[in-house]
């Protein structure tokens, strides 16, 4: 399918969309003032290890220290192995399968690292929440057709190269170059030259031992080697035979990315275009209108069918509804038609949304053995697209279907949305009822422990808080004012929360 990148560049942003036959497949976005700092190396420094978690927190300059799990170091015995042949992005995996990595790890973390030590690490997954940095001793380099590790021997390809034949003969090729570290071929290396192959793992090499001469000068924790900026980072990923143009439309990116891929990749320098027409960029397609619906809780379907994605902070939740259709034959086959119109947008939105971690998909319940199956094998059909690497359960007889993507960057309403202030993130506000009758009950405790002397009490609350109050809960107020022999007034603060108020004696 032909496919088309486009830089869209704005002095403090940059969005770069890989859009195939006119739908956005993959979408990245950075910000100047919230980098990230995945593939970056840094000189750590030790805080402090917990051998109750086999893990141990390592300053290495940023706001938080990082996380760096017993899994994440490489040790002697490693040196001659890497377990992960997935193309670049491989330093850990999502948050269900954190410790999996260490289940063989004889070695405990306390005999590997000290309190004070200085370590070479590499950020795997970005700062996200509470959590800082999880970062990882498996330092990794990658090119345009491998992925170089100075400290590993090991000679691995990317399980997306299908073919044996081509499996053999790149494995074969990087053995006759003999790299002095360990190399993951990756995907775009198919059907690469000897010499495409030397060039780059030269290179890298080179790079490695710069990085490392840069670690030894440096003496206190702090950066070492950052990453290129997002839009070479996404051409080096995600050029492909495939891509007929690479829009830009910024000039100075323009050309700085010429020049990156006439040195990197020649054989596509006719492909990057300059955008200059009035028109934005981004509107060819329509990107900005699908960015919007990827930060909408409620996605809807052609069919009248709807979805609902729920990110929490464990994991994120989908649910599929039939909504507005109502089918054509029976209940069943409306089930099963809906859900699987759903497959394909559940399997959209998560590349958009770039969710990751645990997630949960409620489908709606087929009594059919055979439907389930259905479903279950057109979403792993559909995630088969997908460049992350995604891991999918079996569907439980509830119709719930369990499966990982893996998360290395915050999701993109993470990126451009923030909690509301107003609910303070919980999603929900007390209902004015509830919180009339919590001013009502104040009010008890509030004259229950006082001697009965009269007393004029002034509520001090938000507008709408009043108005329902006299309203629909006049008939209440008066009970209060009668039992306790008080009067009972209200004074509008147009700066309370709606939850907010306060009592006063006049």
């Amino acid at each position: 399918m032909a496919a088309e990148i486009l830089i869209n560049v704005r002095p403090l942003e940059t969005r770069v969309a890989y859009v195939e036959s006119g739908i956005l497949m993959d979408l990245k976005v950075e910000r100047k003032s919230s980098p990230t700092w995945v593939g970056t190396i840094h000189r750590g420094i030790v805080t402090r290890v917990l051998p109750g978690m086999q893990a141990a927190f390592v300053d290495i300059g940023l706001e938080k220290a990082a996380f760096l799990y017993v899994g994440d170091i490489l040790t002697e015995e490693g040196k001659e192995f890497f377990a992960d042949e997935d193309d670049h992005e491989h330093k850990s995996g999502d948050d269900s399968q954190d410790h999996r990595g260490s289940r063989d790890i004889k070695t405990p973390i306390q005999d590997l690292i000290k309190e004070g030590q200085h370590i070479m690490v590499q950020v795997a997954k970005d700062p996200l929440g509470t959590k800082g940095a999880r970062i990882t001793t498996h330092i990794s380099l990658p090119g345009r057709g491998v992925v170089y590790m100075p400290y590993v021997k090991h000679v691995g390809i990317s399980r997306k190269i299908e073919e044996e034949g081509e499996k053999e003969r790149l494995k074969k090729l990087v053995q006759k170059i003999n790299p002095s570290g360990g190399v993951i071929v990756r995907t775009a290396a198919e059907g690469a030259t000897e010499e495409s192959l030397r060039s780059d793992i030269e290179y890298l090499d080179r790079l490695g031992k710069e990085i490392q001469k840069n670690y030894e000068k440096k003496k206190t924790a702090g950066l070492v080697h950052a990453e290129i900026d997002v839009e070479l980072r996404a051409l080096r990923d995600l050029m492909n035979e495939e891509v007929t143009t690479v829009w830009v439309d910024d000039e100075e990116v323009y050309k700085k990315v010429s020049k990156f891929v006439t040195q990197l990749m020649p054989k596509y320098k006719q492909n990057i275009i300059f955008y200059n027409e009035k028109k934005p960029l981004f509107d060819l397609y329509d990107v900005d209108l699908e960015i919007s619906r990827a930060t909408e809780r409620k996605v809807w379907l052609k069919s009248g069918g709807y979805i609902v994605v729920d990110e929490a902070e464990a994991l994120v939740v989908v649910d599929v509804n039939t909504g507005s259709y109502v089918g054509k034959k029976d209940l069943e086959d409306t089930i099963l038609k809906t859900n699987l119109e759903a497959v394909k947008e559940i399997a959209h939105q998560l590349r958009v949304r770039n969710v990751g971690g645990i997630i949960i998909i409620d489908f709606i319940d087929m009594e059919k053995e055979t439907h389930r199956e259905q479903v279950l094998q057109a979403l792993q059909e559909e995630l088969k697209k997908d460049r992350v690497r995604t891991n999918v359960t079996s569907m439980s007889e509830l119709g719930l279907v369990e499966m990982t993507r893996k998360r290395i960057r915050p999701s993109l309403v993470k990126t451009l949305c923030e909690p509301c202030s107003y609910c303070d993130g919980k999603g929900y506000i007390k209902r004015k009822a509830t919180i009339a009758n919590e001013i009502f009950r104040e009010i008890e405790r509030e004259v229950g422990l006082t001697e009965n002397t009269k007393r004029n009490l002034i509520i001090h609350c938000h507008a709408q808080i009043v108005d329902w109050i006299y309203e629909v809960e006049n008939e209440t107020l008066e009970h209060l004012e009668k039992r306790f022999g008080h009067s009972i007034a209200f004074k509008i603060e147009t700066t309370y929360h709606l939850e907010q108020y306060e009592i006063f004696d006049n």
